[in-house]
């Protein structure tokens, strides 16, 4: 019974945790735009890629 004590404080504080980042990542704009991640990888990059490569050149 008395580990209910330890219990309820310790699933509070991970509950909290929980809310925190969740705030945090809303207000961060990470759950903004998620498709463009998952189409990203079809498209190559060729273009960015010689650009630094030029860049590095000179």
């Amino acid at each position: 019974m008395e580990v209910i004590f330890v219990l309820i404080p310790v699933s509070l504080a991970i509950i909290l945790m929980a809310l925190w980042s969740f705030i945090w990542s809303v207000r961060n704009d990470q759950f903004e735009d998620l498709d463009k991640e998952a189409y990203r990888i079809l498209f190559d990059d060729k273009d960015q890629d010689s650009e630094e490569v030029k860049q590095e050149q000179s």
